[in-house]
């Protein structure tokens, strides 16, 4: 690769795990939207569903969206709002709320959207939902989702969805955002066969960018180009929602992956999780500067509430979790008054901590709601599916890392019995802790804003496609500080003169930070992944240290 190429051995390195061909260096390196997005005409209904919003739009007819509350819906909710905004037209959103009505269309909201509406899209949702569907009596609905699809499809006039039974599986890794920016393609394209320019789809790409990063969507294939070149957009501060979220989360560098998915993400989700269900939704999509600062600064606020209520249910959780055993297929735990908001995230965290399956459940009034998160390899949405279908789940679906879950209090045991039953026969109760998976072994004086500045040529970096981790070996260790409760900043160098700042977050959660922090003169095998940490105008390299070993 470096000799064909003459790329840097770290990038080069980079390159080759993941098995790209030196002749195909410069396109990975340089992906363009226009190779890498398929043809709309590929998923089922698109053509169907494209006519008939155009349809709708022409005749100014009553337009409702319906979309799921967290950030990929939110998201697939303002692609469409924005998009009609600039054909002259307005559509009602709703989303449902999230204890009140729970995921996804019900029976007494389709029907009343359906009263007054003639036209439903529902995004992010929908593909499961046979009855409220049926429901939408006198309105056309149309699904734009990328859930695990069920055998039978609803009674929507189009399904659009690369998750379904009957679809190939290829755009599988797609998030719903990119489902409805593919319809939005189509109706473009439908437009210009009638002489008509339909709006610009590029300057939307900042909200497909965040919606695939937030929904830890596989940065693969047209994933890599849509999230490159709606970070691009981002940086242009056109969308007054995304510039005031930016501000309150006090970014003050050129947008990243982990800016959308740390930063940007869990605001936008806060008023889903714990607030008005509608808030991220609407934040994406006004136009007005006042009210985006107005809604970005609530989100704000319920974002650091919510960190509040999580940590709460996280220390419970996990103290549950370790009293029934972590080292089976499943690690679960229930809780009574668990706000439902918050058992997704830390689901997540239980994962993290254990490399396994988890499921994280609220109960109240004898029904409990949960949240489950897998692991690679593992198709946690499709065993849920079958516990839904088997009858201990009330219901149950989502996709192989995510899905949701309603089932009641005195089915909690067996229904969870027969989960870790499922999830062990594909594999889950056999893996060990996670390797750390080395991408090369640097020399602090190496590890420079040049080279990093490089291997951002291979990224974005996320899901599937993380970011290159480099080990630094035998390397002492200066000025350990705690920040915070639970991180840890120092600086580390090799004795021969450079020195680089480290920060490791969470650090103190575990036996990383007390063992940094000690003083004495031990040397330590550090590894993480460099990156540029710009304060007070200033960009220095810095580590963010993942793991370390005594030398």
């Amino acid at each position: 690769m470096v000799q064909e190429t003459h790329l840097p051995m770290p990038l080069a390195r980079v390159l080759v795990a993941r098995g790209v061909a030196p002749q195909d260096a410069a396109r990975f390196l340089g992906p363009q939207l226009r190779d890498l997005l398929p043809d709309p005409h590929g998923l089922k209904d698109m053509e169907r569903a494209a006519a008939r919003f155009l349809t709708a739009v022409k005749a100014r007819e009553k337009l409702a969206i319906f979309a799921d509350y967290d950030v990929d819906g939110g998201a697939s909710a303002a692609l469409l709002m924005t998009w009609l905004r600039a054909m002259g037209r307005e559509a009602t959103l709703y989303i449902p709320d999230r204890i009140d009505e729970g995921y996804g269309p019900n029976v007494p909201a389709m029907a009343e959207l359906a009263r007054d509406h003639s036209l439903i899209l529902c995004v992010d949702c929908g593909t499961l939902s046979h009855d409220p569907i049926a429901a939408a009596k006198g309105a056309d609905v149309v699904v734009l989702d990328h859930h695990l699809g069920g055998e039978t499809l609803p009674p929507a006039l189009a399904v659009v969805n690369p998750n379904r039974q009957d679809e190939d599986g290829a755009l599988g890794h797609l998030c719903a955002a990119s489902v409805v920016f593919l319809m939005l393609v189509e109706a473009n394209r439908q437009l210009r066969g009638e002489g008509v320019q339909g709006p610009d789809l590029m300057a939307m790409l900042d909200l497909v960018a965040l919606a695939t990063v937030a929904d830890v969507a596989p940065l693969i294939g047209v994933n890599r180009a849509l999230v490159r070149q709606g970070l691009r957009v981002m940086a242009r501060r056109e969308r007054p929602g995304m510039v005031a979220l930016s501000d309150v989360a006090r970014m003050d560098q050129a947008p990243s992956t982990y800016h959308l998915g740390f930063l940007l993400g869990p605001r936008v989700n806060a008023g889903g999780r714990i607030g008005a269900a509608d808030l991220g939704a609407r934040l994406l999509a006004t136009a007005d500067p006042h009210e985006a600062q107005a809604l970005a600064e609530r989100l704000d606020r319920l974002n650091t509430e919510r960190r509040d209520i999580e940590n709460r249910v996280r220390e419970e959780a996990l103290a549950q979790a370790e009293a029934r055993g972590l080292d089976g297929p499943l690690v679960w735990a229930a809780g009574a008054g668990w706000h439902p908001g918050v058992v997704g995230i830390v689901a997540a965290r239980l994962k993290e901590a254990t490399n396994r399956p988890a499921v994280v459940i609220g109960l109240e009034g004898g029904i409990g709601k949960g949240s489950a998160r897998s692991v690679a390899g593992v198709d946690l949405g499709a065993a849920v599916q079958r516990v839904a279908a088997e009858g201990l789940f009330l219901k149950g679906g989502g996709h192989k890392m995510a899905a949701g879950l309603t089932l009641t209090e005195a089915l909690l045991e067996p229904a969870m019995a027969r989960l870790a039953e499922l999830l062990a026969r594909q594999g889950a109760g056999t893996v060990g802790p996670r390797d750390l998976r080395l991408d090369g072994l640097l020399m602090p004086a190496a590890a420079t804003a040049g080279l990093i500045d490089e291997i951002e040529k291979a990224g974005p970096f996320g899901q599937s496609a993380p970011a290159p981790r480099f080990a630094f070996a035998a390397m002492a260790v200066f000025a350990p500080r705690r920040m915070g409760e639970q991180h840890l900043r120092f600086s580390f160098g090799d004795g021969l003169g450079a020195r680089i700042d480290a920060v490791a977050f969470g650090a103190f959660d575990g036996p990383l930070g007390p063992m940094l922090a000690q003083p004495g003169a031990a040397r330590f095998h550090l590894a993480g992944r460099l990156e540029i940490n710009s304060w007070g105008g200033r960009n220095k390299v810095q580590l963010r240290l993942e793991d370390a070993a005594k030398a």
